[in-house]
């Protein structure tokens, strides 16, 4: 028996009971545990038998019979930075700047395989590939639709088109990072072409609409299936997990040709709208206008079925899915749920928020293990990204994260358990938002996206992941650039070898025609050098201590109590307030409108 007290809300209670995240292959368990989250006083206690698990460790690149590096610690938070690793011996000054580096990939147009899986413009494609390859960018991100691949029928996967541009991407020398994308293009910020999910499977939703999110109102997202579907067979008898699972089993039987050639470094599993692990509590699509708070999307009868039974189960039948937590577009103070002393801080609102973020931990981890057993033994990383919703960041309800099933406040930290769980598949946490400045930001907004990065990519360090970067939004300044340098290394350059804290990789938010203008093109390869650290393009990834190695099979379930623990909010790592690999400033975009006007002359 073990019994640990969590010290989680003003509120207490005593499991009894077996707990564990399941594994893919168990019949799924209906998160029985939160039927018993009865809270009062300052503790939430569980007795039972606990399944405990190791501490989350390593990335993939652990291996235990390798030469071990001294483990690093912070000066002031005194735990392990990186886990132990195969050391290189460095001796020359340029071998330790590599150890800096971090590489840069530039995500694909969205629609560069259309909608009706046709490869368009390949000559287009590949000289502008060219372009990237000679700026010294490491590879691509490209978006692989399943409403494209299994547009046909169930199971019939046309992969022709991308496997095309996979050539092209190989014949030009650049690596390459594919989403599994499971949603739909179309209906978030910055989509200019809509994709839509599988028709079969939207014809489904024509007789179930249940299949989707669902809010209070009513009204149905079809972006992505709704979690409250992942076990159940719907689908010409299989479940949404089932889906997913399928179709990563035939990206990897097609594209195996692109593992061994090493081609292939990572796969970004898509989990949610946008590909991010969230519910879809802010589309554009609905009506939606920043900063609303959005809304919660449970209210599909899979989901209020799944609430109803686990309120019964801890003794409150009458409980029901928040009714007070306001539209899309209201802000907090006019919500009853969101309001100083609202809903989200009673015993009721607790327990509807931890049940509705620990879902989406559930269903995270389902397709995680999922897409770790598939890809096992491929020399690759697996990686999952979170959204960098940084309004209503500085207020006590942080409700735009609510709502999206971070369950995120200054008492409680809504990230970390993310990392825990990322961690038992060697996963990267991939962030966007890595470009923004609080200063960019409306004052009405009360956001913090500095302050946002800062706590995800701690929490990410913290559980001994690697993390990753994204820009939110199209960018080609240099205070942008600047910023994301800073993030990449956020105690900047260690000239004696790797740097304490340093971002995996960084995506570039996109390829179009505007970052090829002159002073566009011009500062972009100047952004990328910095993120080399003033070091020429690096092919191999062991020079800068991010080998490419087998991926290792998903260690084992981590227990509730393991993922409730992470709950606790530590102080972040601190970060520099600028970078020392800045690209300059206001009259560095003077000499740049200089050059400009000269060359234009000389045209």
């Amino acid at each position: 028996m073990t019994n640990l007290v969590h010290h989680h809300s003003k509120l207490s209670t005593t499991f009894t009971g077996k707990i564990a995240l399941h594994g893919p292959h168990e019949p799924c368990r209906k998160m029985d545990f939160l039927g018993h989250l009865l809270r009062h006083g300052n503790k939430l206690s569980f007795n039972g038998d606990i399944s405990l698990c190791n501490t989350p460790q390593a990335i993939a690149s652990e291996v235990s019979s390798t030469v071990l590096q001294p483990v690093k610690f912070d000066h002031v938070i005194k735990i392990p930075l990186y886990p132990l690793q195969k050391a290189p011996i460095l001796v020359t000054q340029k071998e330790k700047m590599l150890a800096n580096y971090v590489p840069v990939y530039v995500m694909l147009p969205l629609g560069v395989v259309t909608s009706e899986n046709v490869l368009e413009n390949k000559q287009g494609i590949e000289k502008q590939l060219k372009q990237l390859k000679a700026a010294d960018v490491d590879g691509v991100m490209v978006d692989v639709w399943w409403g494209i691949i299994e547009s046909k029928g169930p199971k019939q996967y046309d992969w022709d088109a991308y496997r095309s541009l996979f050539q092209i991407v190989q014949q030009c020398g650049l690596k390459l990072q594919a989403i599994m994308s499971f949603h739909q293009c179309g209906g978030n910020v910055g989509d200019i072409v809509t994709i839509p999910i599988p028709q079969w499977v939207l014809n489904i939703g024509e007789s179930n609409p249940d299949i989707f999110y669902t809010t209070r109102s009513g009204e149905r997202d079809k972006e992505y299936l709704s979690i409250g579907v992942d076990k159940l067979p719907l689908f010409d008898g299989r479940t949404a997990i089932e889906l997913y699972s399928d179709y990563m089993k035939s990206f990897r039987e097609n594209m195996s040709d692109f593992f061994e050639a090493g081609l292939i470094a990572d796969i970004e599993v898509g989990l949610g709208p946008a590909g991010e692990l969230r519910f879809p509590s802010y589309q554009e699509s609905q009506g939606w206008v920043f900063p609303g708070i959005g809304e919660f999307q449970c209210y599909d009868k899979y989901l209020k079925a799944e609430f109803n039974e686990a309120a019964t189960q801890a003794g409150h039948p009458e409980w029901d899915l928040p009714d007070n937590a306001g539209v899309y577009n209201d802000t907090p103070d006019s919500t009853g749920f969101f309001r100083a002393n609202g809903t989200f801080l009673t015993e009721k609102g607790k327990f509807f928020l931890t049940w509705y973020s620990t879902k989406l931990l559930f269903h995270g981890d389902q397709i995680l293990d999922e897409a770790n057993e598939i890809f096992q033994g491929c020399r690759v990383k697996l990686a999952a990204k979170v959204s960098g919703i940084h309004w209503w960041y500085k207020t006590e309800n942080h409700a735009a994260e609510l709502t999206s099933g971070y369950y995120n406040l200054n008492d409680r930290d809504g990230y970390r358990p993310i990392a825990r769980m990322l961690s038992r598949h060697f996963a990267t946490l991939n962030f966007t938002c890595i470009e923004m400045r609080n200063s960019e930001q409306s004052e009405d907004a009360k956001s913090g996206p500095e302050e946002l990065v800062q706590q995800v990519f701690s929490a990410g360090w913290r559980e001994k992941i690697e993390v990753g970067g994204e820009n939110a939004l199209p960018r080609y300044d240099r205070t942008a650039y600047n910023q994301i340098l800073k993030n990449a290394r956020p105690n900047g350059v260690n000239k004696d070898g790797p740097p304490t804290l340093r971002m995996a990789s960084m995506t570039y938010l996109r390829l179009t025609d505007e970052l090829f203008q002159n002073k566009n093109f011009r500062l972009f390869k100047t952004f990328v050098r910095k993120m080399h650290a003033d070091q020429n393009y690096c092919r191999d990834p062991e020079q800068y201590y991010n080998p490419l190695v087998p991926l290792e099979r998903s260690k084992p379930p981590i227990s509730i109590e393991d993922l409730l623990e992470a709950t606790n909010p530590m102080e972040p790592f601190p970060f520099d307030s600028e970078s020392d690999m800045s690209i300059g400033g206001g009259l560095s975009d003077l000499f740049d409108n200089v050059i400009d006007k000269f060359t234009s002359i000389f045209k």
